[in-house]
């Protein structure tokens, strides 16, 4: 596996090179905005530093580049340099390069390229690939029971490769297939808890490596104004995935299911936008890896305890916020909107379908502020609180 991390890393920096690299024609505002990067979490500690994001807009004022140099000291992992390459093209296609080097562990290096209008809208097409060393991430073990003294930490080293191919049968509705390579070892983590290998040796995906080929069909149906900042519509995802560890002596076969859906309800000026989302997903198979199955927990579901807080083979969720606007400013000569999210979150995961019980319920409200340069650019902080707490996560889309 060393190899193909290599040749990941090489196929990245090359395609970042060569078409995310900000053009010389490229001229019509470009801004620098140095901003402190202060933030808590709680599963990766505390950072504090300094992000210059570089925003270029086109003649037309529409946002075309983001580069964003960072550095961050974190408190687990030492200091971290980052660099940030974000290019928006019409019709909604974007591409992305990241690339981060830390004092202790962790390294990052990832390319993903997404065009939902390729071929002049009849298909589309995103493909993507990453290496990276987590050293932070935390394991409780499996089921909703489980207790927060039974915390463990690791460092989790991946490598992945993606490709997703769509035809679009009518104006919102489509069906895509792809493939994904998944290769995961666990290594001992950044922090003074108990080493997930030590504490669960037994459990599937902690000792060795883990090769995961998996075959995905999907079908999207999609009525909302936008695909990064919509306002109105309802989204409906639903996939179904059949999986191989081929790493595993045994060849064990597993398969995935999932049926998301999400729904806006605007005001009639679109100041206030209800959101409602709905969540389920299921696991067959046996040995199937604990980072293979469903979790609650983290910046997109039950936002009040840290990533990957409770894990089981299936899940059930239901989410709803109200995104309030509060002020529209301009940006590096662009519009940018800024809200406030009121949120709720509860779920669970669960082995059988017969465990599902609503006194197994989490629970976690909260509040979001979002700041939105439409139609390509949205940047968010959420604040959950749960009874082990609460947790902050910050990131650059919605949570759903």
């Amino acid at each position: 596996m060393t190899s193909l991390r290599g040749l990941i890393a090489v196929v990245l920096v090359f395609l970042a090179a060569a078409v995310i690299a900000l053009p010389e024609h490229v001229g019509a505002g470009v801004e620098y905005i140095p901003i402190p990067a202060v933030s808590t979490s709680k599963n990766d500690g505390n950072d504090i530093g300094m992000i210059v994001p570089i925003l270029s807009t086109d003649p037309d004022g529409e946002l075309k580049y983001i580069v964003a140099p960072m550095v961050v000291h974190n408190s687990i992992v030492g200091t971290r340099g980052s660099l940030n390459l974000f290019r928006y093209d019409p019709g909604g296609r974007e591409i992305r390069f990241i690339g981060s080097y830390t004092e202790r562990i962790e390294r990052r290096l990832s390319f993903s390229y997404t065009d939902p209008a390729f071929s002049h809208g009849r298909y589309s097409l995103s493909f993507g690939a990453s290496y990276f060393k987590n050293a932070t991430p935390r394991f409780f073990g499996l089921g909703q029971a489980t207790s927060e003294s039974d915390q463990t930490n690791y460092t989790g080293r991946e490598a992945r490769m993606n490709w997703r191919f769509g035809i679009h049968a009518n104006e919102v509705t489509q069906i895509a297939v792809g493939q994904r390579f998944r290769q995961v070892s666990l290594q001992r983590g950044a922090t003074d808890l108990p080493f997930t290998g030590e504490q669960f040796p037994a459990i599937d995906g902690v000792q060795g490596e883990t090769l995961i080929l998996g075959h995905r069909a999907t079908f999207y149906y999609d009525t909302r104004n936008n695909l990064v900042s919509p306002t109105d519509g309802m989204a409906v995802t639903a996939y179904a995935e059949l999986n191989q560890n081929i790493r595993n002596s045994d060849h064990p076969v597993y398969s995935r299911y999932e049926i998301d859906v999400k729904k806006l309800f605007p005001s009639e000026s679109k100041r206030a936008i209800l959101v409602v989302r709905v969540n389920l997903q299921a696991t067959i198979g046996t040995q199937v890896p604990f980072f293979e199955q469903s979790s609650l927990g983290g910046q997109n579901n039950l936002r009040g305890f840290g990533v990957d807080r409770f894990i089981d083979k299936h899940l059930v969720s239901f989410s709803i916020e109200e995104r309030i606007h509060l002020v529209r400013a301009k940006i590096a000569g662009t519009s940018a909107d800024f809200e406030i999210a009121p949120f709720l979150d509860t779920g669970q995961v669960f082995n059988d379908y017969r465990d599902v019980t609503f006194t197994n319920y989490r629970m976690t409200p909260g509040i979001g502020f979002r700041g939105i340069v439409r139609p390509n650019v949205v940047g968010r902080v959420d604040y959950g609180y749960s009874r082990e707490g609460g947790a902050i996560f910050a990131g650059l889309d919605f949570p759903y």
